[in-house]
């Protein structure tokens, strides 16, 4: 890989910053609401034990970005680019999540434009991994003009395998 899957990524509202070890009590803060959690495959992030593994497999990969809303300048959640695939010139977006504050409003869809822009420059594919009854996140993911592939079963950083669904965007298919 001849490219960075941690850039600082910006736009006039929202900030990428490269996820830290120093970033882990305002995100969770963020992480503490149960309702952030509720469709998720892993309800129980919100205890700390559980979140601190979160994090830590964020960290470990290296590709993991705490979200800065600009006008309010308070932490909005976290998201990341992983599992790069060199035959297949593929990589996926995904563990994102947001406090309730930002629900339902431009910033994820800036966040996901901002780095699909940022990644089509190196991939031909990206994919996502959404479970499966996170119905926010999989509308978000057809608004966004992806392609549902099917269900799948992942397993994350230290936790048990779920089921999730997997959608794709290639790149001539992204405007």
């Amino acid at each position: 890989m001849d490219f960075s899957i941690q850039p600082i990524l910006e736009t006039h509202k929202v900030r990428l910053v490269p996820l830290q070890e120093s970033d882990l009590e305002r995100l969770y803060q963020v992480a503490s609401d149960p309702l952030v959690w509720e469709q998720h495959p892993n309800k129980n992030r919100f205890q700390r034990d559980i979140f601190r593994n979160f994090f830590d497999g964020a960290l470990i990969s290296e590709g993991a970005f705490i979200i800065i809303d600009k006008v309010s300048n308070e932490v909005a959640g976290s998201t990341r680019f992983y599992s790069y695939d060199e035959d297949e010139n593929s990589i996926f977006i995904g563990y994102t999540f947001y406090g309730r504050k930002f629900w339902g409003g431009q910033l994820n869809p800036i966040v996901k434009k901002m780095m699909l822009n940022y990644i089509f420059q190196y991939v031909d594919l990206v994919k996502f991994h959404v479970g499966a009854e996170n119905w926010r996140s999989r509308k978000a993911m057809e608004k966004l003009g992806a392609e549902f592939k099917g269900e799948v079963m992942v397993a994350y950083h230290g936790e048990p395998t779920k089921q999730n669904v997997e959608y794709w965007i290639k790149k001539e298919n992204w405007k």
